[in-house]
Parts: structure tokens; C-alpha cells; sequence
């Protein structure tokens, strides 16, 4: 499980620093021997200081679960960095967030960290508890209500690890007691009875049932029987002993634990807790506060008590992981251990991509991290070598049938892909290569960037995971399983079509991985395209010269104005000049433009016509000086809905209501490898995660559907 440690040290990272500042820290051997046991117990940790900064570092450690999946758990940790309710900031902001955390809740959290409040719901509740009351400043009037007498305890009302307390045996005492915490704190005082007596406290661990640790006492040697913010930080020059158990009576300690249980409860404590006792000449016992966050410190009453019923430090630790969990997400339907989930394939799978989560992300980053643009040898030559070692240590066997070693590359299972399921993936980022550099892996919450991460990348991750998980919940070998992979998606798979469409005749299904739509929309029909180069090649001409022969580039613009006219968006036909490019000498016109045309569209046949119109309008029969050439460097069939994306679709449509996963289609209007696949076999594209400006440095795909894709997908290879 990912678990977040949240504390508060150095960090001010807050817009103003503004209120009360927060006294209490835990040390950082503390936050480093937590962060260790957690390791032990086989978690991934990570530390986060609670400021304001929290809620992105989140987002970026443990992005949104998918359904079944356990999210990440935050071990809280966080006094807050500053305000009276500092207890309560971070476990307000994590429910806000939707992020399981151990220990209380913010409400638990501000009534224990009021002294008032809290004596105030245990008279309501009926447990015994030290007269007291409240003085708002030093200017009070005595004598004082409710009959007090000395000596008397003066503390800050909301403040925690004994800042400020005191025995006061006058009013002068009093009084001075009063405005020490006054000016310090700028507080109410709480004033209660000093009980003499003892001090014992109670651990307190889990939920249901909540289970009360052995009392631990204070044993004062010497000075005033109250345990102090200076002993407890061991600056106070006294020696203090804790004693485990509490040499009391058996009536007496269960008494206690007892009375701790039902204060844990009454102020509605989560996970752990600890209650603070005075106990008279009589043994009758005084609830004096209660520890809402009792301190993991190595050398605490809460550790040391826990230890003598052999929960060591890292136990411990753990246990609190553990009864937090339970808490959360109650007992497991499927225990880790338990033998069942190793009999089916299907959680095998899913606990593997879930569980792996960091794991698919650093691929996707290494294979962003190797920039192979369509025209880079190099670059696809790199993808290839590592694409072969993964297939390799896949278990996957090259088929020389359908490799060319060029421009196209094919592999598949033991048992073949005939008849059975071909995944598509180009390697190549479309790009000409000329200017700019690679753009590299970088994370925000919600989107990974990098270059080709969509157009290529993610296809790439989502199938190799896949495979892997079918491979771990051993389904690997009976499965008739390919993957073609492809570099010239940049020249329109001018090269590579021919193979495809051979090897797709041999599979039942395709699946085009390249990027979906948001909400887990895959693509069941898109367009096809069609790209024209046309050069016109005219007369040289002077600027300014007078003469009826039009040079290139005005007989070009004239006849350019006529292509927007064969546009139809009511039909889906679409033409557009993508590029002009002119040739000329010295102060000359153009004598030669090369422009780049484009045409997509859905109907082959609207398209073959539109075509028709085009090589119509650059009729260049008029003029003798004036020659065109055109040539098609490009077509790519469109993919229409049909019977055999219905299939597909309404059986992902079925697995991803199983596991709770969006899913969708929507018709795409850029071209893909789908439109080669032959009628006769099944065909699915955009089945990548979604994508967000696809060719530009900002391309990304959506974080979360990263894992829910690789998930479909190898749930879906499961069921075939």
C-alpha cells in the first residue's frame, strides 16, 4: 500500500503566517523510523511536511483509485504549523480529498485539543473529572466560582504537551499563572483542582473493539507531581521513571482502562488515543485530558505500553496501518495471503496493475525519454532493441512472416495469433525531424506529458503491462495473442499498410492503441485521409513587370480560393492547405510553390470524387506557361461502424461494468491504422488513454486512465 507520513517541522510553506504558531515537532528520527517500519511492512512511504503544498503532493503520490483498487493511507502525523484547531487542518483537508489517514477525525481533534470542551462532554457523560473553570484574562475577580480551592493546575485552554502548566497555591500565584499564559498564548486559562495523587495514563489501540494498553505511571521523584513541557522534553533536570504496568491494584487498572475506553468513545477517537489520569489518596481516578494524537516518540508512555504487550516499535506501527485499514475498508473480501486470490486469473491481474502502479508509470516515462521521430533511424532503431528484450523476457516470439525489419515488426505468444487478438502500436512520433528538441517525461496530477506520449507511448505501456499480467496470473500460454508494431505512422503508414492488413487477415480482432477520448471513450468509427502534393511551376517574372501571364504563386493563390468550396462538413468531407513552400531567385517572383493538400472524409466514394474536383480546379490547360504536378503521397481508408465494431465494443462495454471502469465510444477524425484492417476481421481503435493536444510540446494523456486502459485491455485478452 502507498502510505503518505504528514508532519509538521521546518516547513512554513503558508500564504500568511498569520494566528497562534505551532509548538510541537516531532523529531525526525521519529519520522524516520516510522517511514523504515512501514518499509519493513512491505509499504511504499514517502514523508510530506503538511502545508500548503500537501494536496499537490498528494495528487502526484497517489492519484485516484479505480474501483476495487485500495487507495493510498496517510499516517498523520501533523500538529499543524499554526491557529488554535491546528490538530484538525490536515485530516480536514484529507477528507476533503478522499484520502483514508490514521487516527482521528478533525471534530475528535478540536475537542481534545480544547481542555474545556472535553471536560465538558465527559460531566455530560458522566466521567469523573477535576473541578474547574475558565478565566478569559488576568483581570478576574475572586474569589473564584464553583468553590475552588488550593492548590489549584492553571494550562492554556487549547494547547497540548503540558505548555504552560502549573500549581498555584494563591491568588498571587494565581494569578501570575494566569497571565504568563495569557501573554504567551493569548488564551483563556482553564483552572482545575490539583488532584494529589498519582499520574497514570492508558494507551488506547483500534476501533472495534478498542483495545486499552496497560496503565502506565509517572513516577515523581522529586519536585511537583505534574508532568511538565520541560520533562517531557527532558530539559527540566529531573529524572522522571514510567513504570509498565502501573504498580496498582487489579480493580484499580481495570477501573482505569475501563473509564480511558469509554472517554476514547465519547469523544468519538479513531485508531488510537491516549488518556491522562490523576488518582486521589483513594485510588479514585480523575480524567485530566485526552491525547488525541499520542506521541509515536520512541521514549513516550504510548510506545512504551504497547511494547510490554509485544508490539514492538515496528509492530506497532504496522498495527496502526492495519486497524486504520480496517476501519476504511473493513475486512478483506479476498485476504492477500488467502488461496482463492491466487486461483483467479482475473484478481491476479488486477492486484498486479494496481499494486504496480509506479511501475507502469516509470515505463511510460522510459519509453517517452527515447525520442524516435519518424524520420530517426537511430531513435526507432533504440525502440526496437528495447522492444525486443521486453518481448523477449515476455515470452513472445518474432514472426518473420510480418516483420520486414524496416518498417514493420510483429511478434506473438506460443500459441500464435491466428484467430486470435493483434494490438497495434506505432513507435514513430510523427515529426519531420527538422528544428526543436525532444520533449521529456514530466508528471502533474491529473496528466503526464512528454513527446509522443500519446501518439505512441502509452499504446506502447498499456500492452506491454497487459501482457505481463496475463503472464504473472499464468494465462500467457494459452493465449493467441500478437502485437504489431509499426514506424511510419508520420508518412501515413505508406510502408508498413500492406503487412498490417496481412497480418490482420490472419487475427479475429484487432486493437488500435492509440489515444481514446475522456471517460474512457474508445474509437468505433473514424476518418479516412488522403494527402496531395502539388508543385506549379510557372514563367520568371520581375517584380512589377506588366504582363498577362500569371507567375506560380498568383495562379496558385487564384485556384487555392476554389479548394474551400469542396469542403462539406454536412457530408464529412474536409479539404485543407496544410503547407505553401515557394521557390525564387533574387528579387524575382516565385517560379515554383510546392503545397501540401488535405483531404479526410468518411464516404470513400464522396472522397473519390472530391479528389476528381481537386486535380479539376489545378486544370492547368488554359495557359501554356503554367505547368502542375500532383501526387499522392498519402491514403489512409476511413473506419466505418459496423457489425464487427458493434461486437467489440458491447463486450468491453460488459468488462468494464464488471470493474466499474468508464467506458464509451465516440467517432474520430483523425486517421489510424483501423481503416487497413479487412472487413472480414474485428477492429477496435483509440483503445490509448485520452489525450490532450496530440503533435505539440503540451501532448499528454489523462493520469488515471493510464491504469484504467491497461486494465480494460487485459481484462478484456482475458476473456478471449
Amino acid at each position: 500500500m502507498k502510505i503518505a507520513i504528514i508532519y509538521n517541522r521546518d516547513s512554513q510553506a503558508v500564504i500568511n503566517l498569520f494566528g497562534r504558531p505551532n509548538r510541537e515537532k516531532y523529531g525526525l528520527g521519529t519520522i524516520d523510523m516510522i517511514k523504515k517500519a512501514l518499509e519493513e511492512g512491505g509499504h511504499q512511504v514517502k514523508t510530506f511536511e503538511g502545508d500548503k503544498n500537501i494536496i499537490s503532493a498528494l495528487e502526484d503520490f497517489m492519484p485516484s483509485v479505480i474501483s476495487g483498487e485500495r487507495p493510498g493511507l496517510v499516517f498523520n502525523l501533523s500538529y499543524g504549523i499554526q491557529g488554535r484547531a491546528r490538530y484538525t487542518h490536515i485530516p480536514g483537508i484529507l477528507e476533503m480529498l478522499g484520502i483514508p489517514y490514521v487516527g482521528s477525525s478533525p471534530e475528535t481533534h478540536a475537542v481534545a485539543l480544547d481542555k474545556v470542551l472535553t471536560k465538558m462532554v465527559l460531566m455530560q457523560k458522566g466521567l469523573p473529572t477535576p473541578k474547574f473553570t475558565v478565566l478569559d484574562t488576568p483581570d478576574f475577580e475572586l474569589p473564584l466560582q464553583d468553590d475552588l480551592k488550593y492548590p489549584l493546575i492553571v494550562k492554556p485552554k487549547d494547547e497540548a504537551v503540558s505548555f504552560g502548566l502549573k500549581i498555584v497555591n494563591t491568588d498571587e500565584e494565581l494569578r501570575e499563572g494566569v497571565r504568563v499564559i495569557y501573554d504567551m498564548f493569548k488564551s483563556p486559562t482553564l483552572v482545575e483542582e490539583y488532584i494529589d495523587g498519582r499520574e497514570v495514563n492508558v494507551g488506547l489501540l483500534g476501533n472495534a473493539p478498542v483495545e486499552a494498553l496497560p496503565p502506565v505511571e509517572i513516577a515523581f521523584t522529586e519536585g511537583e507531581k505534574i508532568f511538565t513541557y520541560e520533562d517531557k522534553k527532558g530539559t527540566s533536570g529531573r529524572t522522571l521513571e514510567k513504570i509498565c504496568p502501573a504498580p496498582i491494584d487489579d480493580e484499580t487498572a481495570k477501573k482505569v482502562q475501563k473509564l480511558a475506553i469509554e472517554t476514547f468513545r465519547a469523544l468519538g477517537c479513531f485508531d488510537s488515543a491516549r488518556v491522562d489520569f490523576r488518582l486521589d489518596k483513594d485510588n479514585n481516578p480523575y480524567i485530566l485530558e485526552v491525547n488525541s494524537m499520542a506521541s509515536l516518540g520512541k521514549s513516550g508512555s504510548y510506545v512504551f505500553a504497547a511494547d510490554k504487550i509485544g508490539l514492538d516499535y515496528n509492530k506497532l506501527v504496522n498495527k496502526l496501518i492495519e486497524v486504520a485499514s480496517l476501519r476504511y475498508f473493513g475486512p478483506m473480501a479476498v485476504e492477500e495471503n488467502s488461496a482463492s486470490l491466487y486461483e483467479d486469473p482475473k484478481m491476479i491481474s488486477f492486484s498486479y496493475l494496481t499494486q504496480h502502479r509506479d511501475k507502469i508509470e516509470e515505463e511510460l516515462k522510459g519509453w517517452t525519454n527515447i525520442p524516435s521521430w519518424t524520420g530517426d533511424p537511430v531513435g526507432l532503431g533504440t525502440m526496437i532493441k528495447k522492444l525486443e528484450k521486453r518481448f523477449e523476457d515476455l515470452e513472445m516470439q518474432k514472426v518473420p512472416e510480418f516483420t520486414n525489419n524496416r518498417s514493420a515488426w510483429t511478434w506473438e505468444s506460443t500459441e500464435g495469433f491466428e484467430g486470435g487478438t493483434l494490438m497495434v502500436v506505432p513507435i514513430d512520433v510523427p515529426h519531420d525531424g527538422k528544428g526543436g528538441y525532444p520533449i521529456p517525461f514530466r508528471r502533474e496530477p491529473e496528466w503526464l506529458y512528454g513527446e509522443g506520449i500519446a501518439s505512441s507511448r502509452a499504446g506502447i505501456t498499456c500492452v506491454l503491462q497487459a501482457i505481463n499480467a496475463l503472464k504473472i496470473s499464468e494465462k500467457m500460454e494459452e493465449k493467441k495473442l500478437g502485437v504489431f508494431i509499426y514506424s511510419d505512422e508520420g508518412r501515413g503508414m505508406r510502408y508498413s499498410s500492406h503487412m498490417l492488413r496481412l497480418a490482420s487477415e490472419k487475427a479475429k480482432e484487432v486493437i488500435i492503441m492509440q489515444p481514446g477520448f475522456l471517460s474512457g471513450k474508445v474509437v468505433d468509427q473514424h476518418r479516412g485521409s488522403k494527402k496531395y502534393s502539388i508543385v506549379v511551376e510557372g514563367p520568371f517574372q520581375r517584380t512589377g513587370a506588366h504582363t498577362s501571364t500569371p507567375d506560380a504563386m498568383s495562379w496558385f493563390l487564384t485556384k487555392s480560393e476554389s479548394i474551400r468550396s469542396l469542403s462539406s462538413p454536412g457530408e464529412m468531407i474536409n479539404v485543407a492547405v496544410q503547407e505553401v513552400q515557394s521557390e525564387r531567385y533574387s528579387i524575382l517572383l516565385p517560379h515554383r510553390v510546392r503545397a501540401t493538400i488535405y483531404l479526410s472524409f468518411l464516404d470513400s466514394d464522396l472522397a473519390q470524387k472530391t479528389e476528381e474536383d481537386l486535380y479539376k480546379i489545378f486544370d492547368h490547360s488554359d495557359t501554356e506557361e503554367i505547368n502542375v504536378y500532383i501526387q499522392k503521397l498519402e491514403e489512409r481508408p476511413p473506419l466505418n461502424r459496423s457489425e464487427r465494431t458493434d461486437r467489440m465494443t458491447e463486450k468491453l462495454k460488459l468488462i468494464s461494468e464488471e470493474w466499474k471502469l468508464p467506458f464509451g465510444t465516440e467517432s474520430g477524425l483523425l486517421p489510424t491504422a483501423g481503416g487497413v484492417v479487412p472487413e472480414s476481421t474485428g477492429v477496435i481503435c483509440g483503445f490509448g488513454p485520452a489525450s490532450r493536444d496530440m503533435f505539440t510540446p503540451n501532448e499528454c494523456i489523462h493520469r488515471g486512465e493510464l491504469l484504467q486502459r491497461a486494465l480494460l485491455l487485459t481484462m478484456y485478452l482475458l476473456n478471449t
